[in-house]
């Protein structure tokens, strides 16, 4: 452990600086198959993608370094039944902290199977998608029984949690302003159960899910946030502050993440403001692996730099076509996904900024504003 710790300070250094050494983070999306239609996600329109068998997974994680987390999401996971085996190629070749597996829940019986089935060796964090009550939760998902199956496998896996070493959570993503009316009732539902609840805007499109391939879907100017719906401003307002404030009952990790990912997200919807904008961490300490073994740049940069099938890890990580992306990555404005803001912070340790109280940054914040009329409309109406 204090090697890790060691390695991780000295990568942490060297990312603040646009120096990025090898991958500590792995998100690999095993499938873009679904059985949900998300109303804000086309990851189910996508045509099929040949995707890695175990003995090419085998030899791709046997070049990589060793990783700190481990993140399989999709499409939906659980569609491809050798996903155990995949995991614990995870553990053996890898060897993670953590493996954390994001999922819309409904395939029950194969959920608790391999929560029941793994080693257990390595801590898994599950993930569940629930987006509002249970018609609004349809809605989104476009299915009449999203809710009552993704209730099905909280009620069998969350009196287990510490049994099967589990930890078991909820992402609610926001897609109106509905699903902000129903956040607390979600909330108090989830509560007896010992189940965590986090939430997440939905932004307007990305460019992994996108149809069209190597696409830039990037924010052009700092502090720019599409979102899917409109809002208005007071409601969100009032919301932010609300979901911060539970954090307090939180564990002291996912309470410095969440405030973190809450006060950036409200700079800029509300403030359009780029504060916090850590140096992004994608093609250096965050790695991506598509399904056929492409590596895409980001979240909202599909351009692939190489592929782990057809190239060595040595090849594609150190090439010429990285090494452009990465010059993108540093031009880049910066997004506020979650799933790329926050290993950036960690890795460029801007994260523990979250411990300051929210009117030390006002001064960071207004030196980082951007003209209003030169945003993009977030709140349905004229910018002035």
């Amino acid at each position: 452990m204090l090697g890790r710790t060691c390695g991780f300070l000295r990568d942490a250094w060297r990312h603040r600086r646009g120096r990025p050494g090898l991958p500590r983070i792995l998100t690999y999306t095993v499938t873009f198959a679904c059985n949900a239609r998300c109303i804000m996600c086309d990851s189910w329109r996508l045509p099929p993608r040949r995707e890695l068998a175990l003995d090419e997974l085998a030899a791709i994680f046997h070049q990589l370094p060793r990783m700190d987390a481990v993140r399989l999401t999709g499409g939906e996971p659980f569609l491809r039944k050798d996903l155990g085996d995949i995991v614990q190629l995870v553990e053996q070749r890898l060897r993670p902290l953590v493996v954390h597996v994001t999922s819309n829940g409904w395939l029950t019986d194969r959920l608790v199977t391999f929560c029941e089935d793994r080693r257990r060796r390595t801590p898994l964090q599950l993930l569940l998608s629930i987006d509002g009550m249970e018609e609004k939760h349809n809605q989104v998902r476009g299915s009449r029984t999203a809710w009552s199956r993704v209730m099905e496998t909280i009620r069998a896996l969350a009196a287990r949690q510490k049994e099967l070493r589990l930890r078991l959570a909820v992402n609610q993503t926001i897609v109106d302003p509905e699903g902000i009316e129903q956040y607390r009732q979600l909330r108090e539902t989830l509560q007896p159960l010992g189940v965590q609840h986090r939430t997440v805007m939905a932004y307007e499109a990305s460019a992994t899910y996108h149809r069209d391939a190597g696409i830039d879907l990037a924010p052009v100017r700092p502090g720019d946030f599409a979102t899917f719906g409109r809002f208005d401003a007071a409601q969100l307002d009032q919301f932010f502050g609300r979901a911060e404030k539970d954090l307090a009952e939180a564990g002291w990790g996912d309470r410095l993440a969440g405030r973190y990912y809450l006060r950036g997200i409200r700079n800029r919807l509300l403030h359009q403001r780029s504060v916090p904008n850590p140096p992004c961490a994608a093609l250096g300490a965050h790695l991506r692996i598509f399904p056929d073994g492409d590596v895409p740049t980001c979240q909202f940069n599909s351009r692939v730099v190489g592929n782990l099938r057809r190239q060595s890890f040595a090849e594609v990580w150190h090439g010429s076509t990285a090494a452009a992306q990465r010059r993108w990555v540093r031009r880049c404005a910066g997004c506020w996904a979650e799933c790329e803001v926050l290993p950036s912070a960690i890795y460029t340790l801007d994260i523990f900024r979250a411990l300051l109280p929210e009117r030390c940054q006002a001064a960071c914040a207004q030196a980082s504003a951007v003209p209003p009329l030169r945003l993009r409309n977030h709140l349905g109406h004229k910018a002035s």
